[in-house]
């Protein structure tokens, strides 16, 4: 069993190529008994973004705030809270936010794939 709060949880500053003004947070996983997957927040400031690319694994998002872009399929679509997105394993796919305020989305994606 496993109670806590976001604010709890420490907030990493992500780096790398592509990368823009980006946060992520491991909310739920191994450690805190759901083997097998992991669910973290990210978190993408004004101007903010991931970079545009793909990997084996599936995950599924669902938009907590603000609003963004998801470049999948060869697209650009709206997307914001409440929204929700199924990317799977191999496919090109990158957020962005286009807004003002913090854009944020859950992502749950197998255990190993949260490093």
């Amino acid at each position: 069993m496993f109670v806590s709060d976001v604010a709890s949880i420490p907030v990493i500053q992500l780096e790398g190529p592509g990368i823009i003004k980006a946060a992520k947070q491991s909310l739920i996983g191994p450690a805190q008994g759901w083997d097998g997957w992991s669910m973290r927040l990210f978190t993408l400031s004004e101007g903010g973004q991931t970079p545009r690319h793909s990997h084996p694994w599936p995950h599924i998002n669902y938009v907590v705030g603000g609003r963004g872009t998801l470049f999948l399929g060869g697209k650009e679509h709206p997307i914001q809270a409440g929204s929700i997105a199924y990317i799977p394993g191999g496919e090109e796919h990158q957020f962005m936010n286009v807004s003002g305020e913090d854009f944020s989305f859950i992502c749950i994606v197998p255990a190993e794939a949260d490093k």
